[in-house]
C-alpha cells in the first residue's frame, strides 16, 4: 500500500506563483510514476503533470510553460511550481502514484484557487 500527502495549495493571486508537494509513504519502493491532477469546478479531471522515477517528465497543455515537476526520490517526494497562474488554474489538485504494476494511489486533493 501506498499513502500520498499533500501539502501547499490555498489562495494564490493571478501572477504569483504556487507550490504543492506531495510525500509518499508505505511501500514506496513500488512507485513508478509521481504526478499531479486536477478537478475543476466544471468537474473535468485534467493531467497537471507526471514524473518517473527515471526522470521522464509529462505535462498538461494547459500548463506547459508555467509548471515544472521535480522530484525527490530520496525523500519520497514531488513538487508541482507553477509561475503566473491564472483564474483557470483553480481546481483540487490530486497528487497520484503508479506503480511498477500500474496500481494507482491518489492523496485526498488540496485545493487551490486563484483569485484576487
Amino acid at each position: 500500500q501506498v499513502q500520498l500527502e499533500e501539502s501547499g495549495g490555498g489562495f494564490v493571486q493571478p501572477g504569483g506563483s504556487l507550490r504543492l508537494s506531495c510525500t509518499a509513504s508505505g511501500s514506496t519502493f513500488s512507485i513508478n510514476n509521481l504526478g499531479w491532477y486536477r478537478q475543476t469546478p466544471e468537474n473535468q479531471r485534467q493531467l497537471v503533470a507526471t514524473v518517473a522515477r527515471d526522470g521522464t517528465t509529462n505535462y498538461g497543455d494547459s500548463v506547459k510553460g508555467r509548471a515544472t515537476i521535480s522530484r525527490d526520490n530520496a525523500k519520497h517526494t514531488v513538487y508541482l511550481q507553477m509561475i503566473s497562474p491564472k483564474p483557470e488554474d483553480t481546481a483540487v489538485y490530486y497528487c497520484n502514484g503508479v506503480t511498477f504494476w500500474g496500481k494507482q494511489y491518489w492523496g485526498q486533493g488540496t485545493q487551490v484557487t486563484v483569485s484576487t
